[in-house]
């Protein structure tokens, strides 16, 4: 297990970060959602602590914050406290981690919570089309899976599949604490170590089926009755060690981070055709996407979609010095006014250990974002905004494709 430190003296907080390499994708499809069902219900009872109340009145009884997520990749229990009350958080997540009873009870109870929440992730447009989005850049693969798994496998997953599931992927190899606040080194690894140095070690399996080769344009259309339609247009893009993954992100920038870029101007400001309009790109660790979303009136989805094409067949011919410039600029300071929040700072170090067994600084990526250059933008832009490798997500009140199939050339 490997643990990591960053001193923020300046801080009146420390916030520990535990990860493991426990995500939807390294699940079977049968056990689609079993990671999230395990976040969850570590939550639910230790030994010492054997009710969610008494985890959760240990944390706020302290005014700390406590929570977990799950990813495709990775799970992550945090808790934020002052630094005098440090002890107790790692105390709670500890405990959590190495004692948690997953009660027959409690696991029926939660399943019901977590089809609840299946149904409330429908019931939000932005949440669907992000899912038909990773459907469409990988089909029939663990990415273009839902990380809470689906209806019916969630009913399914036994006890017994759970507790496998965390012998498999819960072992100290697998996992990492990160710990960002006014907390010295020497300080947090002697209250650590005697906490964990029993957690007996075990074989990781690592890796997952992906595939990005895509040969033609894809459509997915999801019609509901609802006000607006809601839109991703998505293309493969880089995993996180590849050498372009800055480039890509500050060529995001360019199109739609913020509310100057390129997107915004032209579809809300100038054409007013969107609210809601800007790109993103992710990372994982054999594959990528870049993608650009937007809400808009269902009548005027082919108009944006034909507007957003012509923005990104712009972008293919280069960007300017100044528009590079402040593009730079905007990334470096949102990084830095991120990583003032311990929380970020321990995520930050945390997941990059996890993932790529190392750790880049953030003079590292300075250095990187400052070295980039108008040419490189201009090539990656080429080599991913292909027509062929388009993939377009909708739902919304939308019926006639037609259009949209034209516009893709499919």
């Amino acid at each position: 297990m490997r643990i990591i430190t960053s001193a923020m003296p300046h801080s009146h907080s420390v916030c520990l970060v535990i990860l493991v390499g426990a995500g939807s994708c390294y699940e079977s499809n049968h056990e689609a959602g079993i990671s999230h069902f395990a976040e969850h219900l570590f939550f639910k009872g230790t030994q010492k602590r054997p009710t969610f109340k008494e985890i959760t009145q240990a944390i706020e009884g302290v005014g700390g914050i406590l929570n977990a997520g799950t990813d495709k990749e990775m799970t992550i229990f945090w808790c934020k406290v002052a630094s005098p009350h440090f002890d107790i958080a790692l105390d709670v997540l500890s405990d959590l981690l190495l004692n948690s009873r997953f009660d027959e009870k409690e696991m029926e109870q939660e399943r019901r919570v977590i089809i609840e929440e299946i149904n409330m992730n429908l019931d939000i447009p932005q949440q669907r089309v992000n899912a038909l989005i990773d459907e469409l850049l990988w089909p029939e693969q663990p990415l273009g899976r839902e990380v809470i798994g689906c209806k019916e496998t969630v009913s399914s997953i036994t006890r017994q599949q759970l507790l496998d599931h965390v012998a498999r992927r819960y072992q100290p190899s697998n996992t990492v604490i990160s710990i960002a606040g006014n907390i010295q080194h020497d300080e947090a690894m002697a209250r650590v170590e005697p906490l964990f140095e029993k957690w007996a070690p075990g074989q990781i399996t690592t890796g997952y089926e992906v595939n990005d080769n895509q040969t033609a344009p894809r459509l997915r259309i999801e019609s509901k009755d609802i006000e607006q339609a809601h839109i991703c247009l998505a293309v493969h893009g880089f995993s996180h060690s590849h050498l372009r993954r800055f480039p890509l992100d500050l060529l995001s920038t360019v199109l739609g981070g913020g509310m100057s870029s390129r997107l915004f101007t032209e579809i809300r400001e100038r054409k007013g055709l969107a609210y809601d309009i800007h790109s993103y790109t992710e990372h994982f660790l054999n594959s990528g996407a870049f993608t650009v979303y937007a809400g808009v009136d269902p009548g005027k989805v082919e108009t944006t979609v034909t507007a957003i094409i012509e923005e990104i067949a712009q972008v293919k011919q280069g960007v300017s010095a100044d528009e590079l410039t402040r593009a730079k600029e905007l990334s470096k300071g949102r990084l830095y006014l991120r990583l003032e929040d311990s929380r970020n700072v321990a995520l930050w170090n945390g997941s990059q250990e996890l993932l790529l067994d190392k750790i880049l600084s953030v003079d590292d990526v300075i250095a990187i974002v400052d070295a980039i250059t108008a040419d490189e933008l201009r090539d990656v832009a080429e080599e991913i905004l292909t027509d062929s490798g388009r993939n377009l997500a909708i739902t919304g009140p939308v019926r006639d494709d037609e259009p949209l199939r034209r516009l893709l050339r499919i």
